[in-house]
């Protein structure tokens, strides 16, 4: 029996095309590490809440969700970075390799100065508490909070090409990695703040915020001096011609990406606004525990995105279709665990916060119906991002980042809460028959206009 295991594990893990090993020991690794994080995330939010209030804590994740908007103006060039090193890798070109890699870093690096210097001029203008509806919830100006955040981002923000970098040489449990050890710090060092200081949110956003930033820091160092040695940012590299290439297909990325953020990270700010922030933690809580099946998904999907870069460049479409079929597959159990989630959703919320907090029956429902729809949409979407086919996704996400916000509104007003979510899967239902449509038809090689584009 033990010689029959054996067998079967050496033959899973040696046998395949070259591309479909890599996306095994990727899953393995990633499962491994993206498990730890899930159960470091999960008891975070408790000891946080603990820490300070359920409204401070509310106010803490809708100023998050503000600054991590500057992740997404990059202009797309991570996502781009991300393309090209995977293509250079599939052409042996080493040489434009690292002209991608140093002129990300350097084009970054001005964004996120500039960035901070606009934001933070501009900010300093606004009375903040009034804004996110906090002046009942708090008596302090939230003002140097924003300001401690915005820097932490930035100075994140500088660091995170390597993301791009490790996913495009078929690594992203290497990038998983480093997510966790950021979360496993601000874990750690929240955890002290509880036994040896008071509550303040101030101290919880130094530490959370900072946290990330330090592990980044030691990741590039590390893997541009080992690893990535060859492959390490120079000045000498950095090359115009390169940026203009970067930016033709990071700009539609840029797009995406702020029309995803529109679409699916305005939640936060929406129900500050017209429920107030201590209805984002009960929003917060049932997000959490559903994204569980995002984060499991995302595990096995994030490796094939480089993968179809690789693939298409050599116009090896059966093993697309094929990848896609057994992705399919791998949806409709994660549906069903989705399904099982929902309905033991009630007595895992009680044993993780207790009752203090309760979260509705139909909120839950819809993070079920959202965790179902955006499976299915990652497949799709990684598949034509790895392929650099992007307009199809852009008017989408553009026309849903434009009426989302709206919708969710109305839809709160109406049946509280849970429309805000229903509102996105509204717009998901709608991607995911796209993105199928098109999908099958670049495979069938039979795409034309603007689904080819």
């Amino acid at each position: 029996m033990i010689s029959y295991l054996r067998n079967k594990v050496e033959t899973f893990w040696n046998t395949g095309h070259e591309r479909t090993l890599k996306i095994k020991r990727n899953i393995i690794y990633s499962f491994l590490i993206k498990g730890a994080s899930v159960v470091v995330g999960f008891l975070l939010i408790p000891l946080t809440i603990h820490y300070i209030d359920t409204a401070q804590y509310g106010i803490w994740l809708t100023i998050s969700a503000l600054v991590a908007w500057i992740n997404n103006f990059d202009i797309g060039l991570s996502n781009g970075l991300r393309n090209k090193t995977a293509h250079a890798l599939a052409m042996n070109e080493e040489e434009n390799i690292v002209k991608y890699i140093s002129t990300t870093y350097a084009m970054i690096f001005i964004i996120s100065i500039a960035f901070f210097v606009i934001f933070y001029v501009a900010g300093s203008f606004f009375n903040w508490n009034n804004l996110l509806n906090a002046s009942g919830a708090i008596q302090f100006n939230l003002w140097p909070i924003i300001a401690i955040t915005l820097g932490s981002f930035c100075a994140q923000f500088m660091l995170q090409p390597i993301k791009s970098v490790l996913i495009a040489m078929h690594q992203p449990f290497m990038s998983s990695l480093i997510l966790f050890l950021g979360q496993l710090l601000t874990f750690i060092l929240t955890y002290i703040l509880t036994v040896y200081t008071k509550s303040s949110l101030l101290n919880l956003v130094i530490v959370a915020a900072g946290s990330p930033v330090l592990i980044f820091l030691l990741a590039n160092i590390y893997l541009f001096a080992t690893s990535l040695k060859i492959y390490r940012p120079r000045f000498s590299a950095i090359d115009m011609t390169s940026a203009k290439s970067l930016l033709n297909m990071g700009g539609v990325f840029f797009f995406l990406q702020l029309g995803a953020l529109i679409l699916y990270q305005t939640d936060n700010i929406v129900i500050t606004r017209v429920l107030g922030p201590e209805e984002v933690t009960t929003f917060n809580i049932a997000f959490k525990y559903f994204s569980i099946i995002s984060v499991a998904f995302a595990i096995i999907i994030t490796p094939y995105w480089s993968a179809f870069t690789d693939a298409y460049a050599k116009q090896d479409m059966e093993w697309i279709k094929h990848s896609i079929q057994k992705m399919r597959v791998v949806w409709l159990y994660f549906s069903i665990a989705t399904i099982l989630l929902y309905l033991f959703a009630d007595i895992f919320y009680k044993l993780w916060v207790g009752s203090s907090i309760h979260v509705p029956n139909l909120l839950s429902l819809s993070m079920a119906l959202y965790a179902i729809f955006n499976t299915w949409q990652s497949i799709y979407s990684y598949a034509l991002n790895g392929m650099g086919k992007l307009h199809i996704q852009l008017l989408f996400i553009g026309g849903g980042g434009i009426l989302n916000i709206p919708l969710s509104i109305l839809l709160i007003h109406w049946i509280g809460i849970s429309g805000t979510v229903l509102a996105n899967v509204i717009f998901l239902a709608l991607m995911d028959i796209a993105y199928t449509y098109q999908l099958n038809l670049i495979i069938a090689q039979k795409a034309k206009g603007i689904f080819n584009k």
